[in-house]
């Protein structure tokens, strides 16, 4: 139980994190691109792979410490951090067809994905 609750209490501290990154970007850059959004995908890609990297390859990190930074913090700033380091798996094992398939699949289904919920909301 107390796992499961650190790792809540760290993906709240992410949805804030988010939250109050996003809106002091979009506060100082403006709202014309999505530079909030952008900055945190880019500054969570760059945590989950200096982070992943302490706990695979430096052992430096318990396996409940990434856990809950990789999954409950990380995963909660942003989900395009996880897509990344996956991707990035898929790569280093030299699976590079299964790495393109998942970029191509992950953009364009998730475009599909957004156009259907448009969709259905637009009937309701």
């Amino acid at each position: 139980m107390a796992r499961l609750t650190l790792l809540a209490v760290a993906g709240a501290a992410g949805t804030l994190s988010r939250y109050l990154v996003g809106g002091l970007v979009h506060r100082f850059l403006g709202s014309e691109f999505p530079y909030g959004t952008l900055a945190v995908n880019l500054a969570g890609c760059c945590a989950i792979g200096f982070l992943g990297t302490i706990a695979e390859e430096k052992f430096l990190l318990s396996s409940a410490m990434r856990t809950t930074l990789l999954i409950g913090f990380l995963g909660a700033f942003t989900t395009f951090s996880s897509f990344a380091y996956e991707t990035w798996g898929l790569f280093k094992e030299s699976e590079y067809l299964l790495a393109g398939v998942n970029v191509a699949a992950s953009f364009a289904g998730c475009f599909v994905g957004l156009l259907l919920g448009v969709l259905l909301a637009r009937t309701i």
